[in-house]
């Protein structure tokens, strides 16, 4: 199964949506964000806003290619500023009766480990709200290209104090970038040392990995 994470303008949402039901995805869930491109790139490509909407559904290895590929041919994924899909591999489901439900119902060995792919990581950044551009302007210096902002409401300060000893505010913003394996460390090394714990971001950084993605060309396209 995977975890499919779909970034799109807000025009293209109710299509997304509809997209996930003619396919039978279960657990759609639609979040509010925005992208952190820089205005001469907004410029280029013609696009007045940088809202977000960030899609989030469940799909075994068929209908994920499905999905992606109608997601290519009703909301133009893969055309710049159109937005992009990272399939996120999920290592294991709660319960038979909860994977048969994710899977609409059809069976899956009773063990399974997922091939992992290592070509993507999907980088994910909490940080205190405000605090995105120290975040991105470190992820940029170390060569990401962008990412995606969601406001998020935090629980668990106590113990965030109790490991690094800093106090965590409740509001915070959750930023998700996409980068090659190979890039991956130099960005996470980067917004540690200039917008980590100690800082006034305060960020917390970890990654995920990463399947298939689709709409981000620089990232898809093999390197020459």
């Amino acid at each position: 199964m995977n975890y499919l994470i779909s970034v799109v303008n807000p025009g293209a949402m109710d299509r997304v949506c509809e997209i996930a039901a003619a396919l039978d995805l279960p657990q759609t869930v639609t979040l509010l964000g925005h992208g952190t491109a820089v205005q001469s790139m907004l410029d280029l490509l013609g696009i007045e806003s940088t809202e977000k909407r960030v899609i989030m559904t469940v799909a075994n290895p068929e209908k994920t290619r499905k999905f992606i590929k109608e997601m290519r041919r009703q909301v133009y994924i893969g055309i710049p500023g159109h937005g992009i899909i990272m399939a996120v591999p999920i290592k294991s489901v709660g319960g038979g009766k909860t994977l048969a439900y994710l899977n609409n119902g059809e069976q899956q060995p009773a063990r399974y480990t997922p091939e992992l792919s290592n070509r993507y990581e999907l980088i994910v950044i909490v940080a205190n709200e405000g605090r995105t551009d120290q975040v991105m302007n470190a992820a940029r210096a170390a060569g990401a290209t962008g990412g995606t902002v969601i406001h998020a409401k935090g629980t668990g300060t106590d113990l965030v104090r109790k490991f690094f000893g800093v106090s965590i505010a409740s509001e915070q913003e959750m930023v998700f970038i996409l980068a090659r394996s190979e890039a991956k460390k130099p960005i996470m090394k980067a917004i540690m040392a200039k917008a980590g714990i100690q800082s006034a971001a305060q960020s917390l950084v970890f990654s995920l990995p990463v399947g298939d993605i689709a709409g981000l060309r620089e990232l898809e396209q093999p390197e020459t």
